[in-house]
């Protein structure tokens, strides 16, 4: 992959801040930890999902 590519993709600490500001705005502070729980929860699940599928293959073959 080209790394002028992949240091464009990479957001600057002030994009960082802009993005962070409008969540702020958006949801507020006081439903960020929810939507923080809920994302950790999917992520989990999603981990869960693919060490079972994993799980599941290696005792097929």
């Amino acid at each position: 992959m080209n790394t002028l590519a992949v240091f464009l993709a990479m957001p600057s600490p002030w994009q960082i801040i802009v993005i962070v500001a409008v969540i702020l705005l958006l949801f507020g502070g006081k439903k960020i930890p929810e939507l923080m729980r809920g994302l950790g929860s999917g992520i989990k699940e999603f981990k869960d999902a693919t060490k079972e599928e994993d799980q599941k293959n290696n005792t097929d073959k």
